[in-house]
């Protein structure tokens, strides 16, 4: 059994597992406290991943099959401390947080890329794949996690999440604001959605809460850099 201490969306929790590779892609996160959640997989955890998506993890060794059971174990229980796993990439500018969400194959990562390649050194990637979002009372706040991505892009640190935008793909560049009840059904397929009914009520109410906190946006875009461009001036407008 390996066993460390880990804190995510800052929320220590102990994490035991069989196999050691979650440690490695978690070494980031370890840190010295006292945790506040026990979380601990088994054979029995694995198998069940091989049984939710055979096709997909047919040939997935049983070490990394073991994250994607710490990582639905832990998003479960960080529902109950106000944070959500989001599909997402997710990242800041001047210490503000943006986040690009979309159906599989959009181009998210992409995207991403252009704000990189047109802002430098100003971009950090908090997570390319699945940051966590703390909902709180005054603020939400975009996490780095270690579930980041084939090209493995996340800082372990946090910012203010500024805009979330839906990204859709289009011949030219445009960006318009949208309504929470416009956002709200993509935003729900792409946060993990738990089943255990009491938590998915949670899941739903913070989302909700989350879209009277963050302004939301629906970007048309190309695969030119001008999309960078366009976004993130759009996105800021009102400042």
């Amino acid at each position: 059994m390996h066993s460390f201490i880990y804190s995510f969306a800052n929320c220590p929790v102990q994490i035991s597992t069989e196999h050691s590779f979650f440690h490695e892609i978690g070494a980031a996160y370890q840190v010295k406290s006292v945790p506040s959640l026990l979380i601990s997989t088994s054979s029995s955890d694995i198998d069940y991943e091989l049984i939710t998506d055979p096709v997909n993890t047919k040939y997935t060794p049983r070490p990394q099959l073991e994250t994607l059971a710490v990582q639905r174990k832990l998003s479960e229980a960080l529902i109950d401390c106000d944070t959500l796993l989001f599909h997402a990439s997710a990242l800041a500018v001047d210490g503000k947080g943006y986040l690009f969400a979309a159906v599989s194959g959009t181009g998210k990562s992409t995207h991403a890329r252009l704000w990189r390649e047109m802002f430098g050194d100003r971009v950090t990637m908090i997570n390319d794949d699945k940051p966590f979002i703390h909902i709180g009372s005054d603020e939400v706040r975009v996490y780095g996690s270690p579930w980041d991505g084939k090209h493995h892009l996340s800082t372990n640190t946090s910012v203010p999440v500024k805009a979330i935008c839906i990204l859709t793909r289009d011949t030219t560049n445009h960006i318009e604001k949208i309504s929470a009840d416009e956002a709200f059904s993509i935003l729900l397929q792409q946060t993990y959605r738990p089943k255990n009914p009491a938590k998915m009520v949670k899941t739903i109410d913070l989302l909700i809460q989350m879209t009277k906190q963050v302004s939301l946006y629906r970007l048309g875009c190309n695969m030119d850099p001008e999309a960078a461009v366009v976004s993130y001036e759009g996105m800021n407008h009102d400042s």
